[in-house]
């Protein structure tokens, strides 16, 4: 899988694949995305944040990313 989903791609990913599955939004099925949803993380809705922070941290345990940001870190305490 290449580091951008296609429209094809993104409805072929379950939701379970995403950051945000309620939203269908920061999908990370590779840990390219994982990265892109830490880099990307700033834009995220402040009250979904904390959510968001958690299931980097998850994705990124399960595909060997060491997430860096603090905020994310921050976040995911919450």
């Amino acid at each position: 899988m290449s580091d951008v989903l296609n429209s094809e791609e993104r409805k072929e990913l379950p939701d379970s694949m995403y950051g945000l599955p309620e939203r269908r939004e920061y999908p990370m099925p590779d840990a390219a995305h994982v990265r892109a949803a830490e880099a990307y993380f700033r834009y995220c809705p402040e009250d979904l944040k904390p959510k968001l922070a958690k299931a980097i941290l998850r994705f990124a345990t399960e595909y060997g990313v060491d997430v860096q940001s603090p905020t994310v870190l921050s976040y995911a305490e919450q």
